[in-house]
């Protein structure tokens, strides 16, 4: 049975919804990243306006990620200081993004615009870091020992103010974080994703942060960038939709919490080849559906909103006359489930080591 979204203004598949928000979510937990690269692309292909897939996503992406990083800060896996400086420049990047958005929904273009944001974008890190991880499983299958610099410079690293990271024991330009902040807010704002799976590789190659701080300082960030891009929306465009936002954040907040339970035990080149794979298969997907499937905006509008039941009457009035409390608590909403996610999965695995302890 279809659900009708009150905002958006579409029916759509609540099991299809919570299923690929959960796959999303341990996806999302799995390789540290918000998991808007995937599940907006998807948002779009069941029939939700792109201008509303960025939004909706984003609300979800802030609740996976606060999920997350209070896990991995319950873990001591986070390099605040680290995170606190890419947060600088995401929260410039993603005000430049939100007016970048602005202009193109203004001309009618802004649909086309996002298409072409994943397609591009999804295409050029899916494959450097897909030969970067064919390289890697390549060298480890010859037992091919190749002696490599601690890290490798690059022009970002010769930038001024050099500053100490104790947490991930570098020496960096602040400039060096801050610029890539900058880049990841301004397509979080674009492309309604926490920025994570440009994040991650730049915390992977040209950071060179730890592997294991890199997840959780990562979730940490997209908190920031995805509340950010959330409150824009919400109180510009009010294209905040509850029912949607609903079943996006209890599908992902059960995946993400699978995912970094699976993530402790996987080999992490191979999931940096995995995500490759993912990220020029989703980019695909986009390129198909933008450039030969001409029927899936049109189906879209030919909708009575004049029979809505109760819960989509009062969810509608309230986002159009209280704009204000309406996206306050649909970031309260997304915050309060993923804050307690964590600590429910925190309690259960105190219970479950007590019980073997027991034994």
């Amino acid at each position: 049975m279809d659900v009708f979204l009150p905002i958006a203004q579409v029916f759509v598949n609540p099991i299809e919804i919570l299923l690929l928000s959960a796959i999303v979510g341990v996806l999302s937990g799995l390789f540290g990243v918000g998991g808007g690269f995937l599940m907006t692309p998807f948002l779009i292909f069941l029939g939700v306006p792109p201008a509303y897939a960025v939004a909706n996503e984003a609300n979800n992406i802030l609740a996976t990620s606060v999920s997350g990083s209070t896990t991995h800060y319950l873990k001591n896996t986070l390099d605040y200081k680290m995170g606190f400086m890419i947060v600088i420049g995401g929260s410039v990047g993603t005000l430049i993004g939100i007016w970048t958005f602005t202009y193109f929904k203004g001309i009618g273009k802004i649909d086309i615009v996002i298409s072409l944001a994943y397609m591009y974008i999804l295409a050029i890190i899916g494959t450097a870091m897909l030969v970067e991880g064919l390289g890697e499983i390549e060298k480890v299958r010859k037992k091919i020992i190749i002696k490599k610099k601690l890290h490798v410079h690059y022009w970002i690293h010769g930038l001024p103010f050099k500053m100490r990271f104790p947490k991930s024991k570098l020496y960096e330009s602040a400039f060096t974080p801050i610029i890539i902040g900058l880049i990841v807010g301004f397509i979080a704002a674009i492309m309604g994703i926490g920025g994570a799976f440009i994040l991650v590789p730049a915390m992977i190659y040209i950071i060179g942060m730890p592997t294991k701080l890199i997840p959780g300082t990562s979730l940490f960030v997209t908190i920031f960038v995805s509340l950010i891009v959330t409150f824009l929306h919400s109180f510009n465009y009010g294209s905040i939709d509850l029912i949607l936002v609903a079943m996006l954040v209890l599908g992902s907040i059960v995946g993400v919490q699978a995912g970094q339970k699976l993530g402790e035990k996987i080999d992490s080149t191979g999931l940096k080849t995995l995500l490759a794979v993912l990220l020029l298969l989703v980019g695909i997907a986009i390129a198909y559906d933008t450039f030969f499937v001409e029927h899936a905006s049109n189906e879209i509008v030919k909708i009575d909103v004049n029979n809505l039941n109760p819960l989509s009457m009062f969810i509608k009035k309230l986002a159009f006359e209280m704009p204000t409390l309406y996206g306050f608590f649909s970031l309260v909403f997304a915050i309060t489930l993923g804050v307690g996610a964590a600590f429910i999965r925190r309690l259960f695995s105190n219970l479950r080591k007590r019980y073997l302890k027991n034994r």
